[in-house]
């Protein structure tokens, strides 16, 4: 009985360390940053300011559990497995609210979510066997959409007109073609390594 008691807490120590409950605030704090948008759909009102401050925050703290897990030895399979999702549920739930509020079209937010989503369904498959942490190529990708996002989001159109239109759509398209370059990635990575098991 008591070995099992201490196994218990050893198994709540691994789940709820300081980086892994970061990181589930990151998914839990997404509502918010939609709610925001939603609330403040004027791509120009000085008030989007609001939702691009709780994206920066959101956002940044994916360094900071990452940083804090490495440093006191706390990475996890469970971390690294909630890492990515936190952060697709943030730019996927951005994206597809954008979207729907008409500042990113939808055949962007198709193509880069089709990606996201097959990734995430893949690793929740080989969860079992081995668990798949973000390459980095997949990590530039989650960086340059959140610039993307980021962007998008604030109200600069207001300040700089057509031209800033312009540099958005440049961003947009840089973002999603990094997303299909590191599903590529993924794609052939995980093809080698069926070759190596069925061989």
């Amino acid at each position: 009985m008591p070995e099992k008691s201490s196994l218990i807490e050893k198994s709540a120590k691994l789940i709820f360390n300081l980086p892994n409950i970061i990181t589930m605030a990151r998914i839990i704090f997404v509502p918010l940053f939609i709610w925001t948008l939603v609330e403040f759909s004027n791509p120009e009102s000085p008030m989007r300011w609001i939702s691009v401050l709780v994206f920066i925050i959101i956002m940044s703290s994916d360094g900071i559990d990452g940083a804090i897990a490495r440093r006191r030895g706390l990475v996890t399979n469970l971390g690294k497995l909630l890492d990515p999702i936190a952060d697709k549920a943030l730019l996927g739930g951005a994206l597809v609210t954008l979207s729907i509020l008409g500042e990113v079209s939808w055949w962007i937010t198709g193509i880069i979510m089709v990606r996201e989503l097959g990734i995430t369904v893949y690793r929740l498959v080989v969860v079992r066997k081995k668990v798949v942490a973000a390459s980095s190529g997949g990590k530039l990708k989650t960086i340059f959409q959140g610039i993307m996002v980021g962007f998008v989001v604030s109200p600069l159109t207001a300040w700089f007109g057509d031209w800033y239109l312009v540099f958005e759509m440049g961003l947009i398209y840089l973002a999603t073609a990094l997303t299909v370059y590191s599903g590529a990635q993924y794609v052939i990575a995980a093809s080698r390594s069926q070759k190596k098991v069925i061989s």
